[in-house]
């Protein structure tokens, strides 16, 4: 991948990072987002943070490449744990985990005072978008955006929050589908809820041949009916 060309899942994590930014990008892996974000003038700082040595060492190649040592600080540290008060982050990036990593992160940060309250949180979990939406509405973080994407035949969704003093309330099912998303219904947002009928479907079907599973079946026949209402026209 070209520092500058990036994919269409982290060019759409971009562009939620607002202008003059001073970014933390967490699981950073080659430093990508950052670095074309502050080539293409877009954030004045970031911090690149890694946990593992080797995505950490090729953070540092890429950064010291294009020249930007003095404006993106690549640390080795344990999710946010790479930020430090002197920082003065307001806009996290975390994306291509799990959303219970992500959550667990999160959840660390705000134990170890990491989080200040002033970030825009700009979240992208491979699964779990569920868990992660219910941190936020559990931690009084309004979720302002989303958006859902397909990219190699995966599917992808972006949640944007940001901290508030208000009550934010959301429904089981604003939860399981966001309310963005669930307002828009976009095509892709159709694919993806149709796909997971379709397994929850198989697994139903299985759970039906098998002994003591009444609790679980009526689980997933629940879901089936929020996935059916959800998706009729």
């Amino acid at each position: 991948m070209n520092h500058l060309d990036l994919s269409k899942r982290l060019a759409a994590v971009g562009d939620f990072v607002p202008d003059a930014a001073r970014l933390a990008d967490i699981g950073s892996d080659h430093a990508y987002l950052p670095v074309a974000l502050m080539l293409k003038g877009k954030i004045d700082y970031a911090v690149a943070g890694e946990v593992v040595k080797g995505p950490f060492e090729s953070a540092q190649k890429q950064v010291k490449k294009d020249g930007l040592e003095d404006r993106i600080i690549v640390r080795l540290a344990n999710g946010l744990d790479a930020i430090e008060k002197t920082d003065e982050i307001n806009a996290i990036t975390i994306a291509g985990m799990g959303g219970a990593l992500i959550r667990d992160i999160l959840e660390a940060g705000k134990e170890n005072q990491r989080l200040n309250g002033n970030e825009r949180l700009i979240l992208q979990p491979n699964i779990g978008e569920q868990t992660l939406r219910k941190w936020l509405w559990q931690n009084q973080y309004e979720i302002i955006a989303e958006t859902i994407l397909e990219e190699n035949k995966k599917i992808y969704e972006i949640i944007v929050a940001e901290k508030t003093e208000k009550v934010v309330e959301y429904s089981e099912i604003e939860l399981l589908f966001g309310p963005f998303l669930l307002e828009e219904k976009s095509e892709v947002f159709q694919t993806k809820w149709a796909r997971e009928l379709h397994q929850k479907k198989l697994i139903l079907k299985q759970l039906e041949q098998a002994a003591n599973q009444k609790e679980r079946s009526e689980r997933i026949q629940k879901e089936i009916n929020l996935i059916q209402e959800v998706l009729q026209p």
